[in-house]
């Protein structure tokens, strides 16, 4: 079996709106309806995605063909909880998670990654336990500490004008940026969420969960047209994108 969850229980705050960011309008739909909308249109038969579990805010009712529950504190609190609401199955079920914050994800990256985990083997003939849209890093990415009495030095605390000092320059060949879709194996991903609440509030991503147990994770060649809708650019450059499609 395969199932999708659809976390959308953000608040939308760094956006700017006055709803859930899962309720913005984008070309018509809302953010959290183009998510729906993608993994309706990957199921049916052939491994196809056969039930959608969406982690929602407090009050906002499941779309139709969906499966609603109310999301966490945290992400993947969200995730845990959508992940219980889908019903007990099978530890080598397949289990896409994916952000409704990324609406222009499209069908034939879902089942890229999906192909990429049932294929895929790590390269050395061990299984793999999840794979996961990423793209390349095109920008030189450098790493920042605190400036000399300015902070801590730990690299959390700048000063409020953003002075710093470069720790290292990381080389960018081996570095990714990670979106969703991500695909688990569904043993995989239960175990990497069951662990204390302070462990999922520093999870970003759930692979980081599944590699923190030893899970091997693939990674799916994305682009960055699949973009994350964190605040008002995004959402003007994300309508750019679908009316020059």
């Amino acid at each position: 079996m395969v199932i999708a969850l659809i976390v959308a229980a953000g608040s939308g705050e760094r956006l700017g709106a006055d709803r859930p960011k899962a309720l913005v309008q984008l070309a018509g739909r809302s953010l959290l309806q183009w998510s729906v909308d993608l993994m309706l249109a990957c199921g049916g038969a052939d491994g196809g995605i056969e039930r959608v579990v969406v982690a929602l805010p407090p009050g906002v009712l499941a779309p139709p063909g969906t499966i609603g529950v109310e999301g966490g504190a945290v992400r993947s609190e969200s995730v845990a909880r959508a992940l219980h609401a889908a019903g007990p199955g099978d530890p080598e079920d397949l289990v896409v998670v994916h952000d409704a914050a990324r609406p222009l994800a499209s069908p034939e990256l879902v089942r890229r990654s999906l192909s990429a985990l049932t294929a895929g083997d790590g390269g050395d003939g061990a299984s793999l336990d999840a794979a996961i849209a990423a793209a390349p890093v095109a920008d030189t990415i450098k790493r920042v500490q605190a400036a000399s009495g300015l902070g801590s030095g730990d690299g959390d605390d700048l000063a409020p004008e953003g002075v710093g000092v470069v720790v290292e320059t990381l080389d960018r060949s081996a570095l990714w940026a990670v979106q969703t879709p991500q695909v688990f194996r569904r043993g995989a991903l239960q175990r990497a969420l069951d662990v204390p609440a302070e462990i999922l509030a520093r999870a970003t991503d759930d692979a980081w969960l599944v590699e923190r147990l030893g899970g091997r994770v693939a990674i799916v060649p994305s682009g960055s047209e699949n973009l994350k809708i964190t605040t008002p650019l995004d959402l003007s450059l994300a309508e750019l994108l679908i009316a020059s499609a």
